[in-house]
């Protein structure tokens, strides 16, 4: 099966487009202008200085010469260096020539070395982090309420995605999994047996209690036809019908004052006895086998309910909507909440050093983690970056950016190279 390669890439443009990419075109054709001048001007002195010096003129025209000569050496030499980096000098393929064309891929891999060794270490990105006082700098910019509010947006903004994203099946499959599967196989008699046993202890059933016999006593005093025809319905056929009324009377009087005094008096023993019974059954079902059976029975019933069933499966429908209008509204009580947190936390991250403390040895750790067990992984998206760069075009591409300043070189060389002659010369001349 034939090898795919991959394909070459160009390198980015810088940013700034064109325009900034032709401006520095124009400088580097300048500064090659003006270094390709400097070596015509030496040469052109060499020239005129021998044929000065052959034409029998003064001796310091040999001095002339001999640094005309050592710069147009110096410019040379430059310029084959400067031009050697980027490609063949004259399109001859002299060894160690276009340098980074054909070593691309290696200096990618130093570059990625370097960056790791020198960027990516743990003790470098700790001391940064350590001066850069990052909980500091968080806490004074969330502190300020248009940040809160501006951080507050894009996470509404991710929640908003989020939640879009999930499919319902998806997150009705893990709520069915996670949390209804959970409560259906946890027990219900012994936690909430306890729960009814704290209630109860510390009195907090007494007003539903309350409400219980005021509408007990309610429905009594509003219903004395209904209690007449009770007890009427009841009585032996032989009775006369003003005796069973006479007595219908009397039991719905005994009835009446017995529920008013369960409603006045706190004591009531039939208080007493209901709050008795309400502390034995949470006992019960915490320990007894057959109460706890039947609160599993109940449990079953209940969760086989069709209404219940419709509950658990619009749940998160229901709360999906809930999250979407809650973060689409920067009036919502949901984001209110999030940026007065955000600023809140802000505020004790500039004014407490404990706080600020431990978030600075968490980002740090965090980081530290990261450079240890991952510097790798990202120095390798510097050098696979660079194998994937086409030779040419990042050869051309980096001469753009600095060829500009490497002209300097060859500049530098004519004229040093001009006074290095001169000297050599002079030297030359004392000597012999």
């Amino acid at each position: 099966m034939e090898q795919l390669t991959p394909a070459k890439v160009t390198p980015a443009d810088p940013p700034g487009g064109t325009a900034a990419e032709e401006e520095k075109r124009r400088g580097l054709r300048k500064m090659k202008t003006v270094a390709l001048s400097f070596l015509l001007g030496a040469t052109v002195i060499f020239l005129l200085t021998s044929w000065a010096e052959a034409a029998g003129w003064p001796a310091w025209v040999g001095y002339v010469r001999a640094a005309a000569e050592a710069g147009m050496v110096g410019a040379l030499a430059d310029w084959f260096a400067v031009t050697a980096l980027f490609r063949h000098p004259l399109r001859i393929k002299i060894p160690h020539t276009a340098i980074i064309p054909n070593k691309k891929d290696a200096l990618g891999s130093s570059l990625g070395d370097f960056v790791g060794s020198n960027f990516l270490s743990e003790s470098v990105v700790r001391e940064k982090l350590s001066r850069v006082e990052v909980s500091k700098r968080l806490g004074g910019w969330l502190s300020q309420p248009r940040n809160a509010e501006r951080v507050t947006s894009e996470l509404a903004t991710v929640v908003r995605a989020a939640v879009k994203v999930l499919r319902d099946e998806d997150v009705q499959a893990i709520m069915e999994q996670a949390v209804v599967k959970r409560i259906v196989d946890r027990p219900w008699g012994p936690p909430l047996g306890k729960i009814l046993e704290g209630v109860f202890a510390d009195g907090a059933h007494h007003k539903l209690v309350d409400l219980m016999c005021d509408r007990a006593y309610e429905w009594v005093r509003d219903n004395h036809t209904t209690m007449l025809r009770v007890v009427s319905d009841r009585a032996p056929s032989w009775s006369p019908k003003f005796v069973d009324e006479m007595l219908a009377d009397k039991v719905y009087g005994e009835v009446l004052s017995f529920v008013w005094a369960v409603k006045t008096d706190v004591n009531h023993p039939m208080r007493l006895a209901l709050d008795k019974f309400l502390g034995e059954f949470a006992q019960d079902l915490q320990t007894d086998p057959e109460v706890m059976a039947r609160a599993e029975q109940v449990k079953s019933q209940m969760l086989g309910h069709d209404e219940v069933q419709k509950l658990i499966g619009s749940a998160w429908a229901t709360a999906k909507e809930m999250l979407l209008n809650a973060a689409e509204d920067p009036s919502s009580e949901l984001r209110r909440r999030v940026r007065t947190g955000l600023e809140t936390l802000g505020g004790r991250l500039v004014s407490d050093d404990h706080i600020r403390s431990k978030v600075d040895t968490w980002v740090e750790g965090a980081a530290a983690y990261l450079v240890t067990h991952y510097s790798k992984e990202i120095t390798t998206i510097i050098t696979d970056t660079v194998e994937r760069w086409d030779a040419e075009e990042t050869s051309r591409k980096i001469e753009l950016q600095v060829g500009r300043d490497l002209q300097f070189i060859r500049i530098n060389g004519t004229v040093v190279g001009a006074l290095a002659g001169l000297v050599i010369y002079t030297v030359a001349q004392l000597l012999f």
